[in-house]
């Protein structure tokens, strides 16, 4: 699949967090990384699996496009180890580059082995079945968030965002101009400067309590 020119490395450097608070759309916090480190930007390939079934994730690894993260929503019956160490292999050959699943995943430390960020809903033992049902490659709601052909993801340690295709220019133009709003307001921190001046900050609501009354010298 094409990928515009640094935008990867783009949405990796921004990270999850300013990505979401730029226009992207944060999939609920259940999501996590599968393995500590786990970090992912890609365009999305979306699969739905009937509960307990994993074959829509078999079709999704064959018939994905390279450069393409996973997004399944496994939602009804998340307690199954819905993509292993087999199914990472396969994708990796592919070219496919990432897994977000609301589901369980398994084969946790094989699969960090590896490298592939897997972002999950939990992990569990117990198989999927293959016997049929499930979507891929249109549209489906992840963890709260509908996603689409043409969107992106972005993931690390902070949770995963989506982004729609159509926003993803002016995201990151927004995105750019947070972190450097943000990096200078750390200069000025560091300066002296305290949050409530920066952010203009209305602190008459806080309750403060009375300092204790001055002591006086002890007397002999």
């Amino acid at each position: 699949m094409s990928v515009p020119a640094g935008v990867r490395d783009q949405l990796l450097s921004l990270g999850s967090a300013t990505v979401g608070e730029s226009g992207g759309r944060a999939l609920h916090s259940r999501i996590k990384p599968a393995w500590p480190g786990a970090r992912l930007a890609a365009p999305v390939y979306a699969v739905t699996c009937p509960p307990g079934d994993n074959l829509a994730i078999h079709v999704a690894v064959a018939e994905a496009p390279a450069g393409t993260a996973l997004l399944v929503d496994a939602h009804e019956r998340p307690e199954r180890g819905y993509w292993g160490e087999v199914l990472t292999t396969a994708a990796e050959a592919r070219g496919l580059v990432g897994l977000v699943i609301d589901g369980g995943v398994r084969d946790v430390t094989a699969v960090a082995g590896h490298g592939f960020p897997i972002f999950s809903a939990l992990v569990a033992l117990p198989g999927a079945t293959k016997l049929g049902g499930g979507a891929v490659g249109g549209q489906t709601r992840i963890a709260g968030v509908d996603v689409a052909p043409g969107d992106w993801v972005v993931g690390d340690a902070d949770g995963v965002v989506a982004v729609a295709g159509g926003d993803l220019e002016a995201v990151l133009a927004a995105a750019w101009s947070r972190a450097d709003n943000e990096t200078a307001m750390f200069d000025r921190l560091r300066q002296g400067s305290t949050t409530l001046e920066l952010l203009n900050l209305d602190t008459g609501s806080v309750e403060r309590a009375e300092p204790p009354p001055a002591q006086g010298p002890d007397k002999p």
